[in-house]
């Protein structure tokens, strides 16, 4: 089974890009997630935010290996504690079903990915900045599939 991050937003600062490797060398024991950066739509006169989240949904959406299944990260979402994450990667990983998790870009996903997904997962009440959500992400992965395995990592 495979989890495959798709986000908009290829340069990343330093620090986005090694806790990213932690995390993702941490998981080659067990469960492989890797990443693809999708470049953003530039914003302009004639681009404006509805627009630009309209062309970096369809990225996304086209990034979707056939088969499988959407996770959308949204604020609307619903919350999962790390144990409900815990038992959807159970799930998933029983299953045996590729998994993409879209993060969208400044201005979100439209209607269209989030029609798509099979569940849409918000991260926080907060507003996150989009660099910060992929090492959320990995790092909360890591500490669900630590939990499956009975790792020491997760203290609750």
């Amino acid at each position: 089974m495979q989890i495959e991050i798709v986000a908009i937003g290829k340069r990343m600062p330093t620090w986005v890009d090694e806790a990213f490797n932690d995390y993702q060398g941490r998981l080659n024991r067990g469960l492989k997630v890797k990443i693809k950066a999708l470049e953003a739509s530039r914003r302009t006169a004639t681009v404006g935010a509805e627009r630009g989240r309209d062309e970096e949904s369809s990225r996304l959406l086209a990034a979707v290996p056939p088969g499988a299944r959407v996770i959308c990260l949204d604020e609307h979402g619903k919350n999962w504690s790390t144990q409900q994450l815990s038992i959807q990667l159970a799930g998933w990983m029983q299953e045996g079903q590729s998994v993409s998790m879209l993060i969208g870009g400044a201005d979100g996903m439209n209607r269209d990915c989030l029609q798509r997904a099979e569940k849409i997962w918000s991260l926080s009440a907060l507003t996150l900045p989009h660099p910060l959500v992929r090492v959320v992400v990995i790092e909360q992965l890591y500490r669900a599939w630590s939990m499956l395995n009975n790792l020491p990592y997760h203290r609750a």
